[in-house]
Protein backbone atom coordinates (compact mmCIF):
# COMPACT_ATOMS: atom_id res chain seq x y z
CA UNK A 1 0.00 0.00 0.00
CA UNK A 2 1.30 3.43 -0.92
CA UNK A 3 2.70 5.44 1.99
CA UNK A 4 1.43 8.95 1.27
CA UNK A 5 2.83 12.10 2.81
CA UNK A 6 0.23 12.99 5.41
CA UNK A 7 -0.13 16.73 4.95
CA UNK A 8 -2.98 18.91 3.81
CA UNK A 9 -2.83 19.54 0.06
CA UNK A 10 -0.35 22.32 -0.87
CA UNK A 11 -2.62 23.40 -3.75
CA UNK A 12 -5.49 22.26 -5.94
CA UNK A 13 -5.20 21.01 -9.50
CA UNK A 14 -8.24 21.56 -11.71
CA UNK A 15 -9.28 19.75 -14.90
CA UNK A 16 -9.11 21.24 -18.37
CA UNK A 17 -10.25 18.27 -20.40
CA UNK A 18 -9.42 18.24 -24.11
CA UNK A 19 -11.31 15.46 -25.95
CA UNK A 20 -9.23 16.12 -29.05
CA UNK A 21 -5.95 15.60 -27.17
CA UNK A 22 -7.38 12.55 -25.36
CA UNK A 23 -8.23 10.98 -28.71
CA UNK A 24 -4.84 11.93 -30.17
CA UNK A 25 -2.98 10.29 -27.26
CA UNK A 26 -4.96 7.06 -27.35
CA UNK A 27 -2.21 5.08 -29.21
CA UNK A 28 0.32 6.30 -26.65
CA UNK A 29 -1.91 5.20 -23.74
CA UNK A 30 -2.40 1.80 -25.36
CA UNK A 31 1.34 1.31 -25.78
CA UNK A 32 1.98 2.35 -22.18
CA UNK A 33 -0.71 -0.01 -20.94
CA UNK A 34 0.78 -2.97 -22.78
CA UNK A 35 4.40 -2.13 -22.03
CA UNK A 36 4.30 -0.82 -18.45
CA UNK A 37 1.49 -2.80 -16.85
CA UNK A 38 1.33 -5.73 -19.28
CA UNK A 39 -2.39 -5.62 -19.95
CA UNK A 40 -2.92 -6.91 -23.45
CA UNK A 41 -6.69 -7.12 -23.72
CA UNK A 42 -9.58 -5.11 -22.27
CA UNK A 43 -13.12 -6.39 -22.64
CA UNK A 44 -15.90 -3.89 -21.95
CA UNK A 45 -19.36 -5.17 -21.05
CA UNK A 46 -22.39 -2.89 -20.75
CA UNK A 47 -20.84 0.07 -22.53
CA UNK A 48 -24.24 0.92 -24.08
CA UNK A 49 -25.46 1.67 -20.54
CA UNK A 50 -23.05 4.60 -20.35
CA UNK A 51 -23.54 5.62 -23.98
CA UNK A 52 -27.33 5.84 -23.63
CA UNK A 53 -27.17 7.94 -20.48
CA UNK A 54 -24.69 10.31 -22.12
CA UNK A 55 -26.84 10.47 -25.24
CA UNK A 56 -29.80 11.46 -23.07
CA UNK A 57 -27.76 14.39 -21.73
CA UNK A 58 -27.59 13.10 -18.18
CA UNK A 59 -24.88 13.85 -15.66
CA UNK A 60 -23.08 10.52 -15.23
CA UNK A 61 -20.96 9.37 -12.29
CA UNK A 62 -19.02 6.13 -12.77
CA UNK A 63 -18.19 4.33 -9.51
CA UNK A 64 -15.62 1.52 -9.96
CA UNK A 65 -13.82 -0.77 -7.57
CA UNK A 66 -10.18 0.15 -6.99
CA UNK A 67 -7.94 -2.91 -6.63
CA UNK A 68 -4.92 -2.07 -8.78
CA UNK A 69 -2.47 0.67 -9.69
CA UNK A 70 -3.47 -0.09 -13.28
CA UNK A 71 -7.05 1.13 -12.74
CA UNK A 72 -6.55 4.62 -14.27
CA UNK A 73 -5.19 3.09 -17.50
CA UNK A 74 -8.02 0.57 -17.59
CA UNK A 75 -10.90 2.98 -16.95
CA UNK A 76 -9.60 5.27 -19.68
CA UNK A 77 -9.23 2.36 -22.11
CA UNK A 78 -12.85 1.50 -21.38
CA UNK A 79 -13.80 5.14 -21.99
CA UNK A 80 -12.00 4.99 -25.34
CA UNK A 81 -14.27 2.12 -26.37
CA UNK A 82 -17.33 4.00 -25.15
CA UNK A 83 -16.24 7.05 -27.12
CA UNK A 84 -15.88 9.65 -24.39
CA UNK A 85 -13.26 11.51 -22.39
CA UNK A 86 -13.56 11.52 -18.59
CA UNK A 87 -13.28 13.64 -15.51
CA UNK A 88 -11.43 11.76 -12.76
CA UNK A 89 -11.10 12.71 -9.09
CA UNK A 90 -7.68 11.73 -7.70
CA UNK A 91 -5.78 12.33 -4.48
CA UNK A 92 -3.51 15.38 -4.67
CA UNK A 93 -0.46 13.12 -4.23
CA UNK A 94 -0.94 11.97 -7.83
CA UNK A 95 -0.08 15.48 -9.00
CA UNK A 96 2.41 16.55 -6.35
CA UNK A 97 5.34 14.36 -7.41
CA UNK A 98 4.87 14.83 -11.17
CA UNK A 99 6.63 17.13 -13.64
CA UNK A 100 4.76 20.13 -15.02
CA UNK A 101 4.24 18.23 -18.30
CA UNK A 102 2.76 15.19 -16.57
CA UNK A 103 0.45 17.45 -14.54
CA UNK A 104 -0.62 19.24 -17.73
CA UNK A 105 -1.40 15.91 -19.42
CA UNK A 106 -3.36 14.74 -16.38
CA UNK A 107 -5.52 17.88 -16.35
CA UNK A 108 -6.09 17.59 -20.11
CA UNK A 109 -7.38 14.08 -19.42
CA UNK A 110 -9.87 15.55 -16.97
CA UNK A 111 -8.06 14.65 -13.75
CA UNK A 112 -8.40 16.94 -10.73
CA UNK A 113 -7.18 16.76 -7.16
CA UNK A 114 -8.95 16.20 -3.88
CA UNK A 115 -7.60 16.40 -0.34
CA UNK A 116 -9.10 13.24 1.11
CA UNK A 117 -8.02 14.02 4.66
CA UNK A 118 -9.72 17.42 4.76
CA UNK A 119 -13.21 18.70 4.08
CA UNK A 120 -12.25 19.66 0.52
CA UNK A 121 -15.18 21.93 -0.33
CA UNK A 122 -13.48 23.12 -3.51
CA UNK A 123 -13.18 19.61 -4.94
CA UNK A 124 -16.73 18.82 -3.80
CA UNK A 125 -18.17 21.84 -5.60
CA UNK A 126 -16.09 21.17 -8.70
CA UNK A 127 -17.34 17.58 -8.84
CA UNK A 128 -20.97 18.65 -8.46
CA UNK A 129 -20.59 21.22 -11.25
CA UNK A 130 -19.12 18.55 -13.55
CA UNK A 131 -22.19 16.36 -13.00
CA UNK A 132 -24.50 19.30 -13.57
CA UNK A 133 -22.84 20.77 -16.67
CA UNK A 134 -20.16 18.67 -18.39
CA UNK A 135 -20.81 16.09 -21.10
CA UNK A 136 -18.01 13.76 -19.93
CA UNK A 137 -18.69 11.28 -17.08
CA UNK A 138 -17.16 11.83 -13.66
CA UNK A 139 -15.16 8.90 -12.25
CA UNK A 140 -14.75 8.54 -8.48
CA UNK A 141 -13.32 5.44 -6.78
CA UNK A 142 -15.45 5.04 -3.61
CA UNK A 143 -13.03 2.63 -1.92
CA UNK A 144 -10.49 5.45 -1.69
CA UNK A 145 -7.41 3.26 -1.29
CA UNK A 146 -5.94 0.47 -3.43
CA UNK A 147 -6.42 -2.69 -1.39
CA UNK A 148 -5.27 -5.35 -3.90
CA UNK A 149 -8.44 -7.40 -3.36
CA UNK A 150 -9.85 -7.71 -6.85
CA UNK A 151 -12.35 -10.38 -5.96
CA UNK A 152 -13.84 -8.61 -2.95
CA UNK A 153 -14.72 -4.94 -2.60
CA UNK A 154 -13.97 -3.11 0.62
CA UNK A 155 -16.63 -0.76 2.03
CA UNK A 156 -17.48 2.09 -0.32
CA UNK A 157 -17.30 5.52 1.27
CA UNK A 158 -20.33 7.78 0.98
CA UNK A 159 -18.45 10.81 -0.38
CA UNK A 160 -19.03 9.96 -4.05
CA UNK A 161 -22.75 9.42 -3.58
CA UNK A 162 -23.00 12.61 -1.49
CA UNK A 163 -21.57 14.54 -4.45
CA UNK A 164 -24.17 13.00 -6.76
CA UNK A 165 -27.01 13.85 -4.35
CA UNK A 166 -25.81 17.44 -3.95
CA UNK A 167 -25.54 17.82 -7.73
CA UNK A 168 -29.03 16.44 -8.33
CA UNK A 169 -30.70 18.90 -5.96
CA UNK A 170 -29.74 21.90 -8.12
CA UNK A 171 -29.32 20.26 -11.50
CA UNK A 172 -31.31 21.04 -14.63
CA UNK A 173 -30.66 17.54 -15.93
CA UNK A 174 -30.94 14.02 -14.45
CA UNK A 175 -28.00 12.65 -12.47
CA UNK A 176 -27.19 8.95 -12.47
CA UNK A 177 -24.60 6.72 -10.77
CA UNK A 178 -23.28 3.71 -12.71
CA UNK A 179 -21.53 0.79 -10.98
CA UNK A 180 -18.34 -0.41 -12.64
CA UNK A 181 -16.47 -3.65 -11.93
CA UNK A 182 -12.88 -4.12 -13.12
CA UNK A 183 -11.67 -7.71 -12.93
CA UNK A 184 -8.02 -8.62 -13.68
CA UNK A 185 -6.95 -12.11 -14.76
CA UNK A 186 -3.54 -13.49 -15.67
CA UNK A 187 -3.25 -14.84 -19.20
CA UNK A 188 0.36 -15.93 -18.64
CA UNK A 189 1.41 -18.08 -15.70
CA UNK A 190 2.90 -15.76 -13.03
CA UNK A 191 4.03 -18.65 -10.82
CA UNK A 192 7.79 -18.38 -11.49
CA UNK A 193 7.79 -14.68 -10.59
CA UNK A 194 5.59 -15.28 -7.55
CA UNK A 195 7.88 -18.00 -6.25
CA UNK A 196 10.92 -15.77 -6.68
CA UNK A 197 9.23 -12.88 -4.85
CA UNK A 198 8.04 -15.20 -2.08
CA UNK A 199 11.61 -16.38 -1.54
CA UNK A 200 12.78 -12.77 -1.38
CA UNK A 201 10.11 -12.02 1.21
CA UNK A 202 11.06 -15.00 3.35
CA UNK A 203 14.73 -14.02 3.18
CA UNK A 204 13.81 -10.50 4.33
CA UNK A 205 12.69 -11.92 7.70
CA UNK A 206 15.78 -14.15 7.94
CA UNK A 207 13.99 -17.31 6.88
CA UNK A 208 15.43 -19.92 4.57
CA UNK A 209 13.07 -19.86 1.55
CA UNK A 210 10.54 -22.69 1.86
CA UNK A 211 10.82 -23.77 -1.74
CA UNK A 212 9.37 -27.25 -1.12
CA UNK A 213 6.16 -25.92 0.43
CA UNK A 214 2.98 -25.07 -1.55
CA UNK A 215 2.75 -21.36 -2.35
CA UNK A 216 -0.53 -20.90 -0.50
CA UNK A 217 0.97 -22.33 2.70
CA UNK A 218 4.04 -20.11 2.35
CA UNK A 219 1.78 -17.06 2.04
CA UNK A 220 -0.15 -17.87 5.22
CA UNK A 221 2.95 -18.83 7.20
CA UNK A 222 4.56 -15.53 6.22
CA UNK A 223 1.41 -13.57 7.08
CA UNK A 224 1.23 -15.17 10.51
CA UNK A 225 4.83 -14.22 11.29
CA UNK A 226 4.10 -10.59 10.37
CA UNK A 227 1.00 -10.63 12.55
CA UNK A 228 2.86 -12.16 15.51
CA UNK A 229 5.50 -9.41 15.31
CA UNK A 230 2.83 -6.72 15.47
CA UNK A 231 0.90 -8.50 18.24
CA UNK A 232 4.03 -8.59 20.36
CA UNK A 233 4.70 -4.92 19.60
CA UNK A 234 1.23 -3.63 20.46
CA UNK A 235 -0.36 -6.29 22.68
CA UNK A 236 2.82 -7.63 24.32
CA UNK A 237 1.58 -11.15 23.64
CA UNK A 238 0.38 -13.28 20.74
CA UNK A 239 -3.24 -14.13 20.17
CA UNK A 240 -4.88 -17.43 19.28
CA UNK A 241 -7.57 -18.14 16.74
CA UNK A 242 -8.10 -17.55 13.04
CA UNK A 243 -6.21 -14.84 11.17
CA UNK A 244 -9.27 -12.68 10.29
CA UNK A 245 -10.32 -12.33 13.94
CA UNK A 246 -6.76 -11.74 15.14
CA UNK A 247 -6.15 -9.05 12.50
CA UNK A 248 -9.44 -7.34 13.36
CA UNK A 249 -8.70 -7.41 17.09
CA UNK A 250 -5.24 -5.93 16.67
CA UNK A 251 -6.54 -3.26 14.29
CA UNK A 252 -9.29 -2.23 16.68
CA UNK A 253 -6.83 -2.09 19.60
CA UNK A 254 -4.48 0.23 17.69
CA UNK A 255 -7.19 2.47 16.25
CA UNK A 256 -9.16 2.87 19.48
CA UNK A 257 -5.99 3.84 21.35
CA UNK A 258 -5.19 6.52 18.78
CA UNK A 259 -8.74 7.83 19.03
CA UNK A 260 -8.63 7.92 22.83
CA UNK A 261 -5.28 9.73 22.91
CA UNK A 262 -6.60 12.39 20.55
CA UNK A 263 -10.12 12.77 21.92
CA UNK A 264 -11.86 11.39 18.83
CA UNK A 265 -15.35 9.90 18.95
CA UNK A 266 -15.30 6.66 16.97
CA UNK A 267 -19.13 6.44 16.81
CA UNK A 268 -20.23 3.69 14.39
CA UNK A 269 -18.21 4.69 11.33
CA UNK A 270 -16.33 2.22 9.15
CA UNK A 271 -12.58 1.69 9.61
CA UNK A 272 -11.65 3.94 6.62
CA UNK A 273 -13.89 6.75 7.86
CA UNK A 274 -12.51 6.47 11.40
CA UNK A 275 -8.96 6.60 10.05
CA UNK A 276 -9.81 9.63 7.94
CA UNK A 277 -11.25 11.47 10.95
CA UNK A 278 -8.22 10.60 13.08
CA UNK A 279 -5.74 11.70 10.42
CA UNK A 280 -7.52 15.03 10.04
CA UNK A 281 -7.42 15.66 13.80
CA UNK A 282 -3.73 14.78 14.06
CA UNK A 283 -2.73 16.89 11.04
CA UNK A 284 -4.59 19.86 12.50
CA UNK A 285 -2.66 19.44 15.76
CA UNK A 286 0.63 19.18 13.86
CA UNK A 287 -0.23 22.23 11.78
CA UNK A 288 -0.98 24.24 14.92
CA UNK A 289 2.59 23.55 16.04
CA UNK A 290 1.81 24.04 19.71
CA UNK A 291 2.77 20.55 20.84
CA UNK A 292 5.74 19.88 23.09
CA UNK A 293 8.52 17.68 21.63
CA UNK A 294 7.17 14.57 23.36
CA UNK A 295 3.66 15.34 22.12
CA UNK A 296 4.91 15.92 18.58
CA UNK A 297 6.66 12.54 18.67
CA UNK A 298 3.46 10.89 19.85
CA UNK A 299 1.49 12.51 17.01
CA UNK A 300 4.01 11.10 14.53
CA UNK A 301 3.66 7.68 16.11
CA UNK A 302 -0.13 7.98 15.95
CA UNK A 303 0.04 8.74 12.24
CA UNK A 304 2.23 5.67 11.71
CA UNK A 305 -0.27 3.62 13.69
CA UNK A 306 -3.08 4.81 11.43
CA UNK A 307 -1.13 3.73 8.38
CA UNK A 308 -0.72 0.30 9.95
CA UNK A 309 -4.49 0.17 10.55
CA UNK A 310 -5.15 0.84 6.86
CA UNK A 311 -2.53 -1.74 5.88
CA UNK A 312 -4.12 -4.37 8.09
CA UNK A 313 -7.54 -3.49 6.68
CA UNK A 314 -6.29 -4.56 3.25
CA UNK A 315 -5.57 -8.08 4.58
CA UNK A 316 -8.91 -9.83 5.27
CA UNK A 317 -7.03 -12.90 6.49
CA UNK A 318 -9.16 -15.36 4.52
CA UNK A 319 -8.89 -13.87 1.02
CA UNK A 320 -6.86 -16.72 -0.49
CA UNK A 321 -8.54 -19.52 1.48
CA UNK A 322 -11.99 -18.21 0.61
CA UNK A 323 -11.44 -18.73 -3.11
CA UNK A 324 -7.97 -20.17 -3.85
CA UNK A 325 -6.63 -18.95 -7.19
CA UNK A 326 -3.36 -17.81 -8.69
CA UNK A 327 -4.82 -14.31 -9.05
CA UNK A 328 -5.62 -13.99 -5.33
CA UNK A 329 -2.24 -15.39 -4.32
CA UNK A 330 -0.57 -12.92 -6.69
CA UNK A 331 -2.51 -9.99 -5.21
CA UNK A 332 -1.49 -10.96 -1.68
CA UNK A 333 2.16 -11.28 -2.66
CA UNK A 334 1.90 -7.88 -4.38
CA UNK A 335 0.77 -6.40 -1.06
CA UNK A 336 3.64 -8.07 0.78
CA UNK A 337 6.04 -6.67 -1.80
CA UNK A 338 4.83 -3.12 -1.22
CA UNK A 339 4.39 -3.37 2.56
CA UNK A 340 7.40 -5.48 3.55
CA UNK A 341 9.92 -4.85 0.78
CA UNK A 342 8.66 -1.23 0.57
CA UNK A 343 8.33 -1.16 -3.21
CA UNK A 344 6.37 1.83 -4.50
CA UNK A 345 4.38 -0.57 -6.65
CA UNK A 346 4.70 -4.32 -6.91
CA UNK A 347 6.46 -5.69 -9.97
CA UNK A 348 4.20 -6.94 -12.76
CA UNK A 349 4.41 -10.72 -12.64
CA UNK A 350 3.02 -11.66 -16.06
CA UNK A 351 0.66 -10.53 -18.82
CA UNK A 352 -2.93 -9.90 -17.79
CA UNK A 353 -6.33 -9.15 -19.26
CA UNK A 354 -9.18 -7.10 -17.79
CA UNK A 355 -12.93 -7.21 -18.01
CA UNK A 356 -14.65 -3.89 -17.32
CA UNK A 357 -18.38 -4.26 -16.62
CA UNK A 358 -20.91 -1.45 -16.30
CA UNK A 359 -24.05 -2.37 -14.39
CA UNK A 360 -27.57 -1.17 -13.77
CA UNK A 361 -27.54 2.58 -13.01
CA UNK A 362 -28.98 4.20 -9.90
CA UNK A 363 -30.97 7.35 -10.63
CA UNK A 364 -30.42 10.15 -8.12
CA UNK A 365 -33.49 11.95 -6.81
CA UNK A 366 -33.55 15.74 -6.67
CA UNK A 367 -36.14 15.64 -3.87
CA UNK A 368 -34.63 17.00 -0.66
CA UNK A 369 -37.19 15.02 1.33
CA UNK A 370 -35.61 11.72 0.33
CA UNK A 371 -33.69 10.70 3.45
CA UNK A 372 -30.37 8.85 3.61
CA UNK A 373 -30.12 8.82 -0.17
CA UNK A 374 -26.31 8.89 -0.20
CA UNK A 375 -26.19 5.83 2.08
CA UNK A 376 -28.68 3.95 -0.08
CA UNK A 377 -26.84 4.75 -3.30
CA UNK A 378 -23.49 3.77 -1.80
CA UNK A 379 -24.79 0.43 -0.55
CA UNK A 380 -26.57 -0.34 -3.82
CA UNK A 381 -23.59 0.49 -6.01
CA UNK A 382 -21.24 -1.51 -3.77
CA UNK A 383 -23.51 -4.55 -3.95
CA UNK A 384 -23.84 -4.33 -7.72
CA UNK A 385 -20.08 -4.04 -8.20
CA UNK A 386 -19.54 -7.10 -6.01
CA UNK A 387 -22.19 -9.05 -7.92
CA UNK A 388 -20.47 -8.28 -11.22
CA UNK A 389 -17.09 -9.33 -9.81
CA UNK A 390 -18.65 -12.60 -8.59
CA UNK A 391 -20.09 -13.33 -12.05
CA UNK A 392 -16.77 -12.93 -13.90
Amino acid sequence: MNRYTMLFAPQAWKPNVSPRLVNLLRPFRDRQRKRLIQISDIEVAGKTIVQERLKNGEGVMIMPNHSSHADPYVIYSAADQIGTALHVMATWHVFDDKSWLARWILTKHGCFSVDREANDIGAFRLATSILQEKQEPLVIFPEGEIYHCNGRVTPFREGAAAIAVAAARKSKRPITCIPCAMRYTYVEDPTPSLLATMSELESSIFWRPKTTEPLEKRIYDFAEVLLIVKELEYLKQTQSGRLPERIAMLREHILSNVEQRNGIDASTKSIPERVKAARKTIMEKELAGAAEPDQATQLNHDMEDLFLVVQSFSYPGDYVNDHPSIDRMAETIDKFEEDVLQKTTAAIKAERKVKVSFGEPVDVSSDRKVKSQATTITTTIEQRVQQMLDQD
